[in-house]
């Protein structure tokens, strides 16, 4: 029985790593990174905004200098990442693009305004911010978004695609502990972006009876019975923040009291970061392309057309000049082809004549041969006409050429 508990064990492990894997494949995940020369305060917003789309972001994303934007794409396709927000800085402003992989569009930002998570913790007199609350992603709340105009319903598109959509019916309310609120003014077309923590307190209670469930017992020191600590505190003096935050809770929901099908009050206590954007345009493509809404330019439909042909035209060229590159790199590879060839073949040629001329018999050897018969004959000619043998003291004068050498060797011959 252990032996198959344990098989059993490692089956249903696998599963569930499998089933996670899953999971946290088919959700978006982002980069956030910066592009250029920036400021202390910069990066550190940087930081703020990762901590907002924790855990499905790069959290330690290292950038160097040498980066360019084609490194972090070639990257983002194995890594699963969906959508790239890149921080600039100019004398001016600062700049915020968010881009959806792999081919965009990409919406460009005006960072009007922003504040730290450290400037926004600050001001508060108590903020409740831990890091349990950072193990699943937010809630995102987006408000205004149904106002006329493609760029705005755009905008909403983006910002929904960035975080995991949410299943009503299966949803888990322990794991919702944030919430990303983001506010279209259509007046100063400006987008409000908060970061909230979420908190759930039962209500209909008096405050001591709260202070029980949540096991902080008050003073009792002055009160004789119990029943005068709950007359003391009246239902008046529990605390209401009004019917527009108080729902019926479908879970039971982490804290004391909060039990389901009763009624509980949600309170959101801001973390930061904040940041106040504005769209200047949007444009296809991953930082470049056509410009398909900008807020301070607008072009006539005849400088649009005008602007699409004269893009058709140097796609045109550049097409031409591809072919023509392509036409010539053939050419030069045939050309090549052809020369290995003749080379080879004069190889082949050269040693095949040297093996040829290495059979024929050395022309030195016949010379010496040829000069030795014409030596004997002159003797025996020289016997017949003068009848007496030729002196062997004499100076017998003879040449031969030399086989390896371009020079004539002359070989005197005397005795004594």
């Amino acid at each position: 029985m252990g032996k198959s508990k344990t098989k059993n064990q490692k089956k249903s492990r696998a599963q569930a790593n499998h089933v996670a894997e899953e999971t946290y494949g088919a959700v978006p995940h982002s980069f956030v990174f910066h592009r250029g020369q920036i400021g202390k305060n910069v990066g550190q917003l940087i930081l703020d905004v990762r901590r907002v789309l924790e855990p499905y972001t790069a959290e330690s994303l290292k950038i160097k200098k040498k980066n360019v934007l084609k490194d972090f794409v070639a990257i983002a396709g194995p890594l699963g990442v969906t959508h790239f927000m890149i921080f600039s800085k100019t004398p001016s402003s600062v700049n915020m693009r968010l881009a959806r992989l792999p081919k965009g569009p990409t919406l460009h930002f005006r960072v009007q305004k922003y504040s730290l998570i450290k400037d926004v913790i600050s001001s508060l007199k108590k903020h409740r911010m831990h890091d349990q609350q950072f193990t699943h992603h937010p809630l995102l709340i987006l408000n205004n978004f149904g106002s006329d105009g493609m760029h705005v319903k755009l905008m909403a598109t983006m910002f929904q695609n960035m975080f995991p959509s949410i299943n009503v019916h299966r949803v888990s309310l322990n794991n919702i502990k944030r919430c990303v609120l983001l506010n279209y003014n259509p007046e100063s077309q400006e987008i409000e972006f908060r970061h909230y923590s979420l908190k759930v307190v039962p209500v209909g209670m008096s405050r001591g009876v709260k202070k029980l469930m949540q096991e902080r017992f008050p003073n009792m020191s002055k009160f004789d019975d119990i029943s005068e600590l709950a007359a003391n505190l009246s239902e008046s003096e529990a605390e209401q923040d009004g019917d527009h935050n108080i729902t019926e809770l479908p879970q039971v929901y982490s804290g004391r009291g909060n039990m389901a099908s009763q009624q509980s009050a949600v309170r959101l206590t801001e973390i930061g970061p904040r940041m106040t954007l504005q769209l200047t345009k949007i444009q296809e493509g991953m930082g470049e392309g056509n410009i398909l809404y900008h807020s301070i330019v607008s072009k006539t439909e005849e400088e649009i057309q005008e602007i699409l042909d004269r893009k058709e035209a140097q796609l045109r060229e550049k097409q031409e000049r591809r072919k023509k590159q392509e036409h010539d790199v053939a050419q030069k590879k045939e050309k090549n082809d052809e020369n290995k060839k003749k080379s080879l073949a004069g190889i082949k040629r050269k040693n095949a004549e040297a093996e040829e001329d290495s059979e024929v018999e050395d022309p030195g050897l016949q010379e010496d041969r040829a000069f030795a018969v014409e030596s004997d004959d002159e003797v025996e000619y020289y016997r017949q006409a003068v009848g007496q043998e030729p002196d062997e003291g004499g100076c017998n004068m003879r040449f031969k050429l030399c086989q390896h050498a371009p020079v004539f060797v002359f070989v005197f011959v005397s005795s004594y």
